[in-house]
This record gives structure tokens, C-alpha cells and sequence, in this order.
């Protein structure tokens, strides 16, 4: 059994793109307001929001749990829409050794595309993969859809 994988997940959106981008990019404090079953809180460690190398402290619910990650923005591409998050502490690093989430947004038509992507390297054989965490991915981007469209 292979201890690294990537799981993949695909959402599409009729909101902007860029709206999602941006949200994720330079206002994840926002997020809590719009996903509240999901982000209670995340606020700059350190750096500053939007910018690559700084640190983002999110408190989330994951598995009937209150939980904690510590991240740090690794890459931000314009051009595609992308911005990757790299765990350094917390909660799921208990059960993966790594733990980078990619988010980004490509056309579909006259649509949008959310792609959350995860890699990871469990610490064990015995760990599930995180399909888990696929689904608060889930469960976020319909949450942000559904502001966006009320709004």
C-alpha cells in the first residue's frame, strides 16, 4: 500500500472565478462568514495575507471535531488561478507526514472550474486516505457558490 497519494476534486461554478480566486488569495478571513460549518476562524501569523511565504492559522470541524492547522501559503500563480497551501502544524499532521493543498480555478465555457487538489504522504499504511478532507473541500466550495450567487 502506498503511503503518498494526491486526491483530486472538481466543482464547477457559475460565480466569478476571480471572486473565488481572491477570496481564497487574499481575504481567507472571509471564509468563516461564508463556510461556517466548516472554518471557524483564520487569521495571519505571519507575513502578510496574499502574498507567498506567509502564515495562516485556520481553526475548522473536520471528522466531529474542533481542529487546528497551521499553513503557509507556498505558491500563488496568477495566470492560473491557483494558490497552494502547505501544512506545517496541526491536527491532520497527526495522521500524514505531508500535508499541500492546491486550489485553482480554470474556464469551463461559460462556467468556472474549482479544482482542489491533495498530496500527501501518510505516516503509516493503516492511515485512511483523506477522503475526508475531500469533503469539507466539498462542502466549502458549494458554501462559497451559494453566497456568491445569493449576492
Amino acid at each position: 500500500m502506498a503511503l503518498s497519494g494526491k486526491r483530486v476534486f472538481q466543482f464547477e461554478i457559475k460565480s466569478s472565478g476571480n471572486l473565488f480566486h481572491e477570496l481564497w488569495k487574499t481575504k481567507p478571513h472571509e471564509l468563516p462568514s461564508l463556510t461556517p460549518t466548516t472554518i471557524q476562524n483564520c487569521q495571519v501569523l505571519d507575513g502578510q495575507v496574499g502574498t507567498v511565504g506567509s502564515i495562516l492559522l485556520w481553526n475548522y470541524f473536520h471528522d466531529g471535531k474542533d481542529c487546528v492547522s497551521k499553513a503557509r501559503i507556498k505558491d500563488i500563480n496568477e495566470s492560473k488561478k491557483s494558490i497552494t497551501f502547505e501544512v506545517l502544524e496541526g491536527d491532520v499532521l497527526e495522521q500524514y507526514k505531508t500535508f499541500i493543498s492546491h486550489v485553482q480555478v480554470d474556464k469551463h465555457g461559460s462556467n468556472n472550474l474549482v479544482s482542489w487538489t491533495v498530496e500527501y504522504e501518510k505516516l503509516n499504511p493503516n492511515i485512511p486516505d483523506p477522503d475526508t478532507f475531500m469533503e469539507i473541500c466539498k462542502q466549502m466550495a458549494k458554501d462559497i457558490e451559494t453566497h456568491h450567487l445569493q449576492n
